[in-house]
């Protein structure tokens, strides 16, 4: 077996032999950033003397091994120099270490996870040649598989010429014994000696770090765990202590060295049924094997492209594998050990090669496999931990992802994300046993991470560009027109859901079909909650708010067309993600400060007319054309408010101008009922109906068994009409007020017409808007004027009648003799009130208060004859002089077709017509038909004793009260003693 341990200088490759680089790694440079999660050793190794130990193992391992030829990994034919070393010339025989490098074959694995070849350039190979100029030109010869670990580990020749010698003199003591029997830090303490190191400096930290290995493998790390009472253990570590402060004398078989072997050797052979063993545990205790097995491991990667694996990477792992003997490893663990040493790699590299990366996640296949079948609680425990690790990593920067990726470098986020989802499956699928006894059909680990992803990312940005755009409305509140924050916030939301969906989406569909969904929600939620707290601040409208609220509102429409199109395909149609999306309510916030708005002009505008219809004067002189400055202020007033209303940067001008028009409607009804208020009506001047009397000239009035009355001619006025000494409700007022009302009536077709084209000149408004002009029309107020002249010609023609004329009508028509008190005085003064009617009023209203008058007049005319009271007393031949005094009052009105229509007389006049003939009608008839009309209105309860009708003041010649008032004003003995048999009246009074 001497042969096994023989010089590894035969065999030749492309790489030279030259002394390796001694550099410090970028993978050590990221040490602190990535610890190893295969754990930490108790025992203070270095990586190097870590490095140098696996080296040792791997040397070890291979001596004793002896296999088929390997398949060779250089297409290098030039000439190379010899290697330095010394031992060239041993034994030709082929063993492991000895085979060189030179067949052409491309590594197996590497093109399974489709890994590159070391870099070119300045970045030369291990086994590339000298450049040109590099010096003396030597001879140049293939490095052996040997001689390129040595490279890889950085391990000097003369460290890699001791242990080899030292393995071989072994060899020759322990012919027959397999590598896994012998405890290799102990032999090369036995073997070396301070002679084979050129200073005694060397020599002690070689000896110092060869007793750490033996106190990390046996008593810090064991394979087995120790009994505190371990004699063996004990005593090796007073000897390790001991020999760190005073070193033992190495390479002889003196008594220390025995008593050093005796503790090793009951240590490193102890098994866990007590049995004896072949098999020495002094390096597969976790996590020391794991840790060599790493350092092993990273010796694959090219040392001057440490992104690459070697070409040679399938002779090497062949020859590392052997090592699983002394290191207690088997398929599976070298699966995760690959695994994490990938991934390592990857990021010690700077996380530029992304076949690393795909390596690491390809690697995963076979690790879920393994954990799916594999039941060691101590392997699971390591793969917990590596996966940790590897999910830590990649969380950290997919939980931000928008501050670790752009459009530039979202390849590298892809396999990040991959291999994140890989390890968390992992964890949760293979690992949880509670996952695996309950909801393996209700988890999808994949989706939830990613989810999780999305929405702590999403996050972030959102408060990362919410500080940006607070730096920047601070940069320019001072300019003019500057931008709220929330609408600049609002802009920068929209372009990062565009970037989200153009960029990352795309990516993350892969494990999460709704991915853009969720990010959109997620903003959306994000700016809600600021808009809030925005909108519970707003007081009034203001422009700011408004931008403020429509950008919300532009941004939420996009928000949700962007989740709408990515959920097209999903099972509910994204109804998940859009009830994750409740309204901002921009639109009805806006809508809440207009109303504001609306409600507070109004109420001004209706505060005013109250100041300035109570300070109105209504005198026909105010204006040109007799109508009251308080109209045409209160027009202004609207038509400010209008153009106020359109100027609003608002949304929804058509949708809230109903409301804008109801109020101004309404505040016109408004002024319409104070401009009428306190003017009376009909009623208000009609004089009280007297009670029925039977009366003759000069008599006293006598009632039916009451008190008597008050003189007819003292009228009771409602409470509300003004005295005669209140200027402001006289006729010329009056009529004043008549001509304001008519004036607003012609303003509405002007402003309707002024509104539907402020509305067609809005931003906002469709062609529906204001092509239907139902919502932009007055309703109340145009009735209101309609009414209110009419309430006010009335009121006019009633006070005329029965208040500025009543002495020449109530007080003087046919008061006694009927032939002496004729309606002469009163058509003049009608006239003349007429006359000044017709001057003041507006064109379009004369027609209708002059009807009224008339009308009025035949009313007083018909009241005087049948409601005169007691003064009044008329003979059937006084009818002829009563036809012909109302005739003469319809001429007044006609005024020889200068006046109203005739047909127009004709008709209001109709009463007066019917009635007049019942006064020249005989009293025997009159009293005939009085009795006919009571049965008929009475029936057969009337025929014992006559009812006294009532007083309806609905004149009518079949109506029994008319007839009974024409019979009391009958001066004759017939009608006498008819009502003194009837009604207890006396013949004469």
């Amino acid at each position: 077996m001497a042969h096994l341990f023989r010089d590894l200088s035969l065999g030749h490759s492309k790489r030279e032999a030259s002394p390796p680089t001694i550099t410090v790694s970028k993978s050590a440079m990221v040490a602190d950033d990535l610890p190893s999660p295969l754990g930490q050793l108790a025992s203070k190794l270095t990586d190097a003397e870590l490095r140098l130990t696996a080296f040792e193992i791997f040397v070890a391992a291979c001596r004793t091994s002896s296999g088929k030829p390997l398949s060779n990994g250089s297409n290098s034919s030039t000439n190379h120099s010899d290697s330095p070393s010394h031992h060239s010339t041993n034994s030709p025989n082929s063993s492991a270490l000895q085979r060189s490098l030179t067949s052409t074959a491309a590594s197996k694995v590497k093109k399974a996870f489709g890994l590159k070849s070391p870099g070119s350039g300045s970045k030369k190979s291990p086994g590339s040649a000298s450049s040109p100029g590099s010096g003396q030109q030597k001879s140049k010869r293939p490095l052996t598989v040997g001689e390129l670990m040595r490279n890889q580990m950085r391990v000097s020749e003369a460290m890699d010429s001791r242990v080899r010698r030292a393995l071989l003199r072994i060899s020759a003591g322990q012919v027959g014994r397999r590598i896994e029997s012998v405890v290799v830090p102990l032999e090369l303490l036995q073997q070396l000696k301070l002679s084979d190191f050129p200073d005694p400096q060397e020599h002690e930290e070689w000896l110092k770090r060869t007793l750490k290995v033996l106190e990390a493998g046996l008593l810090l790390h064991p394979h087995m765990p120790l009994d505190k009472s371990n004699s063996s253990a004990h005593r090796l570590r007073q000897i390790i202590h001991g020999a760190l402060d005073r070193p033992i004398e190495t390479g002889k078989n003196n008594e220390s060295m025995q008593i050093l072997r005796s503790a090793v050797m009951s240590l490193a052979c102890r098994s866990y049924d007590g049995s004896s063993t072949d098999s020495c545990h002094w390096a597969d205790g976790i996590p020391f094997n794991l840790r060599l097995y790493e350092m092993l491991l990273q010796s694959c990667f090219d040392a001057n492209d440490e992104s690459s694996l070697i070409d040679e990477f399938d002779e090497l792992m062949e020859q590392i594998k052997k090592t699983w003997g002394i290191l207690g490893l088997n398929q599976t663990l070298h699966n995760l050990c690959f695994t994490w040493v990938l991934f390592h790699q990857f990021v010690a590299t700077g996380q530029m090669d992304l076949d690393l990366l795909s390596a690491a996640d390809g690697m995963l296949v076979e690790v879920s496999n393994d954990a799916k079948t594999t039941k060691d609680t101590e392997y699971s425990k390591i793969l917990s931990s590596t996966l940790s690790s590897i999910l830590g990593w990649a969380e950290k920067r997919l939980l931000a992802y928008h501050e670790t990726f752009d459009l530039g470098n979202v390849e590298t986020m892809q396999g990040i994300v991959s291999l994140g989802v890989a390890a968390a499956k992992i964890l949760v699928e293979d690992i949880s046993n509670e996952y695996r006894r309950r909801r393996r059909n209700e988890v999808n680990v994949a989706r939830e991470r990613i989810d999780t992803y999305i929405r702590s990312s999403l996050r972030t940005a959102f408060a990362q560009i919410m500080e940006k755009a607070d730096s920047s409305r601070r940069a320019s509140k001072n300019q003019p027109n500057a931008l709220p924050l929330l609408a600049i916030l609002a802009k920068d939301v929209g372009s990062l859901a565009v970037n989200e969906k153009r960029v990352f989406s795309p990516i993350l569909k892969r494990w999460h079909p709704l991915s853009a969904g969720v990010a959109v929600a997620t903003l959306h939620a994000c700016y809600g909650n600021e808009l809030k707290q925005f909108i519970s601040g707003i007081t009034e409208l203001t422009p700011d708010a408004v931008q403020v609220l429509r950008a919300a509102d532009k941004l939420e429409k996009d928000l949700v067309q962007i989740a709408v199109e990515d959920s097209v395909e999903s099972d509910d149609g994204g109804k998940a993600i859009i009830r994750e999306m409740p309204p901002f309510e921009a639109e009805a916030a806006i809508a809440n400060m207009v109303k504001t708005w609306i409600k507070t002009r109004l109420d001004r505008l209706k505060e005013w007319v109250d100041r300035n219809v109570q300070q109105e004067v209504w005198s026909p002189q105010t204006s040109q054309d007799g109508y009251a400055p308080s109209a045409v202020e209160v027009l202004r007033i609207i038509n400010e408010t209008l153009d106020a209303y359109f100027q609003l940067p608002i949304p929804m001008h058509p949708a809230l101008l109903p409301e804008l028009m109801n109020g101004l409607d309404r505040c016109l009804q408004y002024y319409v009922t104070k401009a009428k208020s306190g003017c009376g009506s009909r009623n208000t001047y009609l004089p009280t109906m007297p009670a029925l009397t039977r009366c003759s000239i000069g008599s006293k009035f006598q009632g039916f068994g009451k008190k008597k009355e008050k003189s007819p001619n003292v009228q009771k006025r409602n409470s509300q009409v003004a005295t005669n000494g209140d200027a402001s409700f006289g006729v010329p007022q009056l009529c004043a007020r008549i001509n304001t009302l008519q004036w607003i009536r012609g303003e509405f077709d002007v402003l309707e017409k002024r509104i539907i084209t402020l509305l067609r000149n809005s931003e906002s408004a469709d062609v529906e808007d204001f092509s239907n002009g139902l919502a932009k029309k007055f309703e109340l107020s145009p009735a209101a004027c309609v009414e209110g002249i009419q309430q006010l010609c009335e009121a006019v023609a009633y006070r005329i009648i029965f208040h500025d004329l009543s002495h020449v009508l109530w007080d003087g028509l046919y008061v006694g003799d009927t032939s002496s008190s004729r309606i002469e005085p009163f058509l003049q003064e009608l006239e003349r009130n007429l006359m000044i009617i017709s001057d003041t009023i507006h064109e379009r209203i004369r027609t209708r208060i002059l009807t009224d008058i008339m009308r009025a007049s035949f009313e007083g005319f018909l009241l005087v004859l049948l409601a005169g009271g007691p003064s009044r007393a008329f003979s059937r031949q006084d009818s002829q002089i009563i036809e012909d005094d109302f005739k003469s009052l319809k001429d007044l009105f006609w005024a020889n077709g200068d006046g109203l229509p005739s047909e127009l007389i004709d008709k209001f006049s109709t009463t007066a017509r019917s009635v007049l003939p019942l006064f020249r009608t005989d009293t025997d008839s009159l009293i005939e038909r009085f009795r006919r009309a009571t049965l008929e209105t009475f029936g057969s309860s009337a025929r014992s004793r006559l009812p006294l009708p009532p007083t309806s003041g609905q004149w009518n010649p079949s109506e029994p009260n008319t007839l009974l008032r024409v019979l009391c004003y009958r001066n004759d003995e017939s009608a006498s003693k008819f009502l003194k048999k009837a009604y207890n009246l006396p013949k004469k009074l």
